[in-house]
């Protein structure tokens, strides 16, 4: 049996300004460091073998903080070390010489794939402005449709067509191997993943809410995925 373990990253600078964030790449606020802290309390009994999070610094800093309470309380103290596949320089030059301090690290994963859904024309409007300026019900459709993106920008299925794809190629064979593995996302990513693994249909998965910084934990066991 292995363990998942799913965190939309605290509450953003943006979102304390209610301003509509996607993929704009903004700090946490200090309650969302906060909930960082709160959810990795959460999660400290629970070794984790990989980390994956995604290119935004709001899910980067939910995960290390979180973390930070997990290496104060394992024995272990493993260091959660990202992973820069994607630059040769950082790839070549922060590699390690020491088996021995290999072993105490946690990979760290990132990928776009499982970012923010891109709001397009709407990111960086307030939101009760928009409001204010298209109207309530058309607002409403864009935040809260399946299939209605807003202007320029994504649907929710669109964030689905790339997020589960992503889980199912590069999450789960971690699962089969036994690995325990925390993804530190986003609302609408994570909506998505929590769609494909509690079978929800696409009006089901409208009304999940997920909150900040309150992990979701699964048990996978012979290809099935429960609650823990």
């Amino acid at each position: 049996m292995s363990k998942l373990i799913l965190m939309r990253h605290g509450q953003s600078e943006w979102n304390k300004q209610n301003l509509f964030t996607g993929w704009v790449d903004v700090p946490l606020s200090p309650l969302g460091i906060e909930e960082a802290f709160a959810g990795g309390k959460k999660i400290k009994d629970i070794p984790i073998d990989v980390i994956i999070t995604t290119t935004l610094i709001r899910a980067q800093m939910t995960a290390m903080l979180a973390m930070s309470v997990n290496m104060s309380v394992h024995s272990d103290g493993k260091t959660p070390v990202i992973l820069h596949k994607e630059d040769q320089r950082l790839s070549d030059w922060g590699k390690i010489f020491s088996e021995d301090s290999k072993k105490n690290t946690i990979p760290v994963i990132t990928c776009w794939e499982l970012n923010e859904r891109m709001y397009g024309e709407l990111q960086g409007l307030n939101k009760a402005e928009t409001i204010a300026k298209f109207g309530g019900p058309q607002v409403k459709i864009w935040r809260r449709s399946f299939d209605v993106a807003p202007p320029g920008g994504e649907s929710l299925k669109m964030t689905a067509e790339r997020s589960i794809p992503y889980f199912k190629n590069s999450v789960l064979p971690l699962l089969q191997e036994g690995k325990n593995v925390f993804i530190s996302a986003h609302g609408n990513s994570l909506r998505s993943i929590v769609m494909y693994l509690d079978h929800l249909s696409e009006e089901e998965v409208l009304h999940l809410e997920i909150a900040t910084g309150d992990p979701l934990i699964y048990d996978y066991d012979n290809g099935l995925f429960a609650r823990g």
